[in-house]
């Protein structure tokens, strides 16, 4: 990462970093078009998520996650494709095929299916034996309603039983679980979450700039943020680090603020 010369910049975290991580969704990029990201932003991607069930269906994943990986970045499937697998009876299947991909990162969720939460923790347990284990907590459906304090031990039960991360829920949409439709933080299931739960092991899915902004402002530049467009990991940098106009003044001194446009 370059140093940047402008004073009043926050400190950023560097790779291998354990906070203010950057998680990134991949829906279906070319060999070609991984290449291009992990050239223009792999310096500040710490995990590229495959989305949904892509990688059973494209060409050349083996080679796409060795581009990632080249770029010391943390390649992991997408939950649904986890579920996909359990509801069928697979989870040793499953973890056979994660190995012929040459993936060290796995996520366990339950956003799409009915499971016991004893179970997810069991099958938390186990991968936690070989793999990085990021375990997603919320449902994909907003008629799902989970109360905040359910959500927040859930999530304390997922990282003692061997998760290093927990995910708050918003799916690619920013409009369910940790978001009302309208894409708002739902600010009391957060505050819940955070007066029970390490902030520095929670990943909040954020693909929209308005809920990129809203945490950082809330929890500084070093906020682990999930669900980036690949297009949006440089914008977001800018946003971390004060130089959008949404957080233009988060680090500046009380002196600065005469300039604030009113």
């Amino acid at each position: 990462m370059k140093q940047s010369k402008l004073p009043f910049l926050p400190d950023r975290s560097k790779k291998p970093r354990t906070g203010g991580v950057t998680m990134v969704m991949d829906k279906g990029l070319s060999v070609r078009q991984a290449e291009d990201l992990a050239e223009s932003a792999g310096t500040y991607i710490d995990y590229i998520k495959l989305g949904y069930g892509t990688s059973l269906l494209m060409d050349n994943v083996t080679k796409k996650i060795s581009v990632y990986k080249k770029a010391r970045i943390r390649v992991y499937l997408g939950g649904t494709l986890f579920e996909a697998f359990i509801i069928r009876g697979m989870f040793k299947e499953y973890i056979r095929y994660m190995k012929k991909l040459k993936l060290d990162t796995v996520e366990v969720s339950d956003g799409s299916m009915k499971l016991d939460h004893k179970l997810k923790c069991k099958y938390i347990k186990e991968l936690a034996g070989d793999f990085h284990v990021l375990s997603e907590v919320g449902a994909k459906e907003s008629r799902v309603f989970i109360p905040p304090a359910d959500w927040a031990e859930m999530m304390a039960k997922e990282l003692k039983a061997g998760s290093s991360m927990v995910i708050g829920e918003s799916r690619e949409s920013g409009s369910t679980g940790i978001y009302s439709p309208s894409g708002k933080a739902r600010v009391d299931l957060i505050k819940t979450i955070i007066s029970t739960i390490d902030q520095s092991k929670v990943m909040w899915e954020a693909p929209m700039k308005s809920q990129q902004a809203w945490f950082i402002k809330e929890f500084g530049a070093n906020v682990n943020l999930g669900n980036i467009p690949p297009i949006e990991v440089l914008p977001l940098e800018t946003l971390r680090m004060g130089l959008r106009v949404d957080t233009f003044f988060q680090n500046l001194p009380e002196k600065f603020r005469k300039f604030q446009l009113k």
